[in-house]
């Protein structure tokens, strides 16, 4: 049985047996006992090489593709000779340690001789060899200078040109030079491109297909009958004898490898060294640690030799550095451990049981302790300090710190001296051209460079003013010294940016006119008082949104994650969410949430004082703070323009905006929370920031759902998180709060989905028909809010009753569209102001012609009646008639002037009488909702409303029942019924006021004419980016501290004038 199984396991086995030799047997003996006396000479089998990604984390390198014949390997022969057993399992593990060591160390030797951009052999490219790792030398960095390349290592114009990473590059798998052919490419294509098409190879670990190591034999190629040469390879190849050259490299059997540089030949003996020895220098060859780790022969202390070798890496024989210790107990150098298991395995090397990197862990505290606290003694020459493990790092680096500056003034003062070079004599620096200049002072300018970077963060503009100034006051030139200092301060002649920004966004003034004024300060005065447009431009960013970082937790929903978003395109999705509709409008906006981090950080310097005078502890505040929000929606009527191109759009236009109204914040150990911040001036527009602008009818209920929906999502996403914004310098959690409170009638019910003001259902807040109303004018309560509007929509849109339209009308309250943005239930001051002033000048016209005595007048009689009090009026209050009532003819109207004026038009003096109480009437509660904070300003109002709010509805029902019988206005139902409600829940009315959206009607105007442009697009984006500096609070503060910028600037053009009249006005120079 063994015979056949011997038979069939034999080579011959398959071949037919007339062909049989029939010394078959006796070939096989002797074919065996041949490779077991070769067996030495064979090479080993290859081992499993764990995967480079396993251990470093990094995918595994590629490899040049090279198949050896007909799949041979080189250890299946040896397999074959021992009969089935490998080398692993005859040799010794110390025995396969030290082959394989012997392996890499060949392996790389190899490498060194190879460029790892092509390919080629070293020696066989004239010219230098250039270490990929290395910085760039003077010759190659000024050559790629003046192609506008400013690397400094060679790494970066390697992944630029060759598009080749060779920072994660390890010595046993990737050569370290590259030749000068592909240094005089990189040199040609600038550092950025290349003109040669260099292919460069993919290297692998050392395996036992290594191509290497283990090269083929190049065939013998016939033409015809002729046999020819050799292809003669990348390597030398030389018969190996006894006679050997000691730094030649040995390749496969006969091979010899002659590293790059070698130039004699002479014969020399082999030389010997102990297997430690050789096994020791293998292990530096893999580790390359000779630099970064301390030899135990520093040690200032003679210790026992056993307590030494416990601080000893077994790997490398340094002292440990950064110690990691196997699950056997052994200690190693992490670096040094890590690489030994990439080159020889995952096994320990002192026992040899299995370790990777994931099974290290850190030793014991005590050990690493006494570790640290080891003496070592300095090496340099002339210190000779004892100096602890832990500490040695910092005492070396002194010395190098030393040793460079030293260099450095000896460098320095070799660069200095000039040298005559002959022909015509020198030019003086001021004489030259200013490219004259940047090529004398380029040594200098990098010198300064370097050291700005390295000592003051790259602040190069201070550091050649710091010694401007020092060379001025080592001339005595004290004038110009102090000049400068003062500009460097920020309190010279010359503005600063912000205020130049402020200056000009206050002014109105666009491009062309701020440069204009700027280059004529500047030849008039012969100083640069303003500053020019591109650092107007640098200081916008900082004002702007999009420039602060900030982070929200929870993540917003279906918001993005991005800090720096400016200004984005308001129809973002239009044509996929509006059955693919074309766009008819040009909208610009913010993102809500950049927008409120852009507001939060323009009002840190008030939050920060509000935390001071409130006695809190700065860093026991951060968290629990509440932000609570005003929001503002209006639309500012015609705003068509002659100039500009573009598309089509309504020449109406809707505003977007937001106010923070306060800021408050509850501390650890506090039950309440404390105000802060309260905006001063909530109604005026310098507080009223714009999120978004459109072009866009606000009646266009739709077009204004799509582009006002982004905005709701972003809000509603918001309440459900916090912000993380780093204010005073500590990272702060905030909550916002928001209240829509900033819209008129029209808006409301837009927004909440209700029918149009003349409606049967004729107020926002209640349920009320208008004949109910007017029959209860005082007692109502509020009644709606915005979920109870989508559930009636909803009954609106399904009729679940199968109800008629008019009963479907009464059921939902006067809800006929969808509501799309929730609002405050309260009343809108400003407009509530206006309607009762339209409403007072209508009584007065029926009262001038006694309509409570007919019963239908004509149209020509009113008209009669209402130019005779338009000019009344005009004759004796200049009051010029308008075509709409507005805020200013409002407040002079409802005046008691006003009134006395009108009754002198008024027949009857009884009805004069009536109409003078009326008017005091509304005058003493009017301030109850105009006011800010009514507890505080009119507190006697407050507790009399509701009684003057009582008499003042019984004047309607009686002596006006001529025009209130069955109705009433608006304005006049919510006056009457429900200021005081909303006074008990929200505290004012006034306060949350649009008054600010409306008074930035005026600015849109104003900041369109300033950006004037072709396109109404960029024009847009140019309105709300000066809308929303206008609103900085930052630049507000400039403004105030520059009041007497006119000053200034005729100060610098004539100072002498200026010293002598010293109560010059402000507009001696209009801006």
């Amino acid at each position: 049985m063994a015979e056949e199984s011997l038979e069939t396991d034999n080579p011959r086995s398959s071949m037919p047996a007339e062909l049989h030799h029939p010394h078959s047997k006796f070939s096989q003996w002797k074919f065996k006992l041949f490779r077991v006396k070769s067996m030495e000479k064979a090479p080993l089998p290859s081992e499993t090489q764990p995967e480079k990604g396993a251990l470093l984390g990094i995918p595994p390198p590629a490899a040049l593709n090279i198949e050896l014949d007909n799949g041979a390997n080189p250890g299946s022969v040896m397999k074959l000779c021992l009969g089935g057993k490998s080398k692993e399992n005859v040799e010794s593990p110390s025995r396969r340690v030290d082959v394989k060591l012997q392996e890499m160390d060949t392996h790389m030797n190899h490498l060194r001789c190879f460029c790892r951009l092509c390919g080629m052999a070293l020696r066989k490219v004239k010219g230098p060899v250039h270490d990929v790792h290395g910085d760039l030398d003077e010759v190659s960095k000024g050559a790629l200078r003046r192609m506008g390349c400013k690397f400094a290592r060679w790494a970066e114009v390697i992944l630029k040109v060759f598009k080749v990473d060779v920072t994660e590059d390890t010595e046993s798998v990737h050569p370290l030079s590259f030749c000068h052919r592909c240094w005089m490419a990189a040199i040609r294509g600038g550092g950025v491109c290349s003109f040669s098409k260099t292919r460069v190879p993919e290297w692998r670990p050392h395996s036992s297909l290594c191509h290497l190591c283990y090269p083929r034999k190049p065939s013998f190629q016939r033409t015809r009958r002729k046999r020819r040469k050799a292809i003669p390879r990348a390597q030398s190849l030389a018969k190996r004898t006894r006679w050997d050259h000691s730094d030649s490299i040995s390749v496969g059997e006969r091979r010899v490898l002659r590293p790059f540089g070698d130039r004699h030949h002479g014969p020399v003996l082999r030389a010997w060294r102990k297997p430690s020895t050789q096994r020791e220098q293998w292990v530096k060859n893999i580790t390359h640690c000779q630099k970064d780790h301390l030899s135990v022969n520093q040690i200032s202390e003679k210790l026992p030799v056993d307590f030494l070798f416990s601080f000893t890496c077994l790997v490398c024989d340094h002292l440990l550095s950064d110690p990691v210790q196997s699950p056997c107990g052994h200690l190693f150098c992490r670096s040094c451990i890590i690489k030994y298991n990439y080159v020889l395995g995952p096994h320990c090397p002192a026992c040899n049981l299995r370790c990777t990197p994931d099974n290290l862990t850190s030793p014991a505290k005590a050990f690493l302790s006494a570790l640290q606290s080891l003496p070592l003694l300095c090496p340099k020459t002339g210190c000779g300090k004892q100096v602890r493990l832990d500490l040695f790092k910092a005492h070396s680096a002194d010395h190098d710190l030393d040793e460079q500056d030293a260099n450095k003034q000896s460098s320095e003062l070799d660069s200095y001296l000039l040298t005559n070079k002959g022909g015509r004599p020198r030019q003086h620096l001021l004489s030259l051209t200013r490219r004259a200049q940047k090529h004398r002072l380029r040594d200098l300018k990098n010198q300064v460079k370097v050291f700005a970077d390295k000592e003051e963060g790259g602040d190069l503009k201070s550091v050649c003013q710091t010694l401007f100034l020092l060379a001025l006051r080592s001339a005595n030139e004290h004038r110009q010294a102090d000049e400068l200092e003062a500009l460097m301060q920020g309190r010279g002649f010359g503005l600063r940016p912000a205020v130049c920004l402020a200056i000009r966004v206050n002014t109105f003034l666009s491009c062309s006119q701020y440069h204009k004024m700027y280059r004529t300060v500047k030849a008039t005065s012969g100083r640069q008082i303003f500053q020019p447009l591109h650092t107007l431009r640098a200081a916008e960013k900082e004002l702007l949104p999009g420039f602060h970082q900030f982070e929200w937790q929870p993540a917003l929903k279906n918001v993005s994650t991005s800090c720096n978003v400016g200004i984005i395109n308001g129809l973002s999705g239009w044509a996929s969410s509006v059955d693919e509709s074309p766009a008819d409008t040009i909208t610009r906006r913010f993102r809500y949430d950049v927008a409120l981090v852009s507001a939060l950080k323009d009002l840190e310097e008030d939050i920060m004082e509000g935390l001071r005078e409130s006695g809190m502890e700065d860093s026991a505040c951060t968290s629990g703070f509440s932000v609570m929000i005003k929001e503002s929606c209006d639309g500012m009527g015609d705003v068509s323009e002659k100039h500009g191109g573009g598309p089509v759009v309504p020449e109406k236009a809707v505003r977007f905006s937001f106010t923070v109204m306060s800021v408050s914040v509850l501390a650890d150990d506090e039950e309440e929370e404390v105000t802060i911040f309260t905006e001063p001036k909530p109604n005026s527009e310098l507080s009223c920031k714009p999120l978004c602008l459109m072009f866009v009818d606000e009646s266009d209920h739709e077009t204004l759902t799509s582009v006002l929906w982004p905005i709701v999502a972003e809000r509603n996403s918001m309440k459900e998180s916090r912000l993380i914004l780093s204010m005073g310098g500590l990272p702060r959690s905030f909550r916002f709060h928001f209240r829509g409170t900033g819209y008129d009638e029209k808006m409301v019910r837009e927004m909440e989905g209700l029918e149009a003001s003349g409606s049967t259902h004729i107020c926002t807040l209640c349920d009320s028909s208008r004949a109910e109303a007017s029959q209860n004018m005082v007692l109502h309560s509020i009644t709606r809010n915005h979920e109870e509007n989508l559930e009636r929509y909803e009954i609106w849109r399904t009729n679940p009753y199968s109800e008629s339209v008019d009963e479907l009308r009464d059921r939902v309250k006067g809800v006929s569209a969808k509501p799309f943005m929730e609002t405050h239930p309260t009343l809108d001051a400003l407009h509530c102001d206006i309607g009762n002033a339209t409403e007072f000048y209508k009584i007065f016209q029926d009262e001038i012609g006694e309509v409570f005595k007919k019963v239908n007048p004509t149209r020509e009689e009113r008209r009669s009646w209402r130019a005779a009090l338009d000019k009344q009026l005009r004759k004796k209050m200049k009051l010029k008639p308008v075509m709409r009532m507005n805020g200013n003819y409002a407040r002079r109207l409802m005046t008691l002037e006003a009134v006395e004026v009108v009754c002198e038009l008024v027949p009857t003096e009884e009805r004069r009488e009536a109409l003078r109480e009326l008017l005091r009437l509304y005058l003493q509660m009017k301030p109850v909702w105009r006011a800010t904070c009514p507890a505080k300003e009119c507190p006697d109002q407050l507790c009399r409303y509701s009684f003057n709010s009582q008499r003042f509805a019984d004047l309607l029902s009686s002596t006006f029942k001529y025009r209130y019988n069955g109705k009433i206005t608006n304005y006049l139902h919510k006056t009457l019924a429900h200021v005081p409600e909303i006074i008990e829940r929200d505290g004012s009315i006034g306060a949350w006021a649009s008054e600010g959206n409306e008074s930035a009607n005026k600015l849109f105007r104003r900041f369109r004419k300033m950006n004037a442009r072709q396109s109404k697009v960029f024009e847009l984006e140019d309105v709300l980016k000066h809308h929303w500096l206008y609103t900085s609070k930052y630049l507000q503060k400039f403004m105030e501290a520059h009041k007497d910028s006119a000053k200034a600037l005729q100060a610098s053009i004539d100072p002498v004038e200026s010293l002598e009249d010293e109560d010059m006005s402000l507009e001696v120079v209009d801006f």
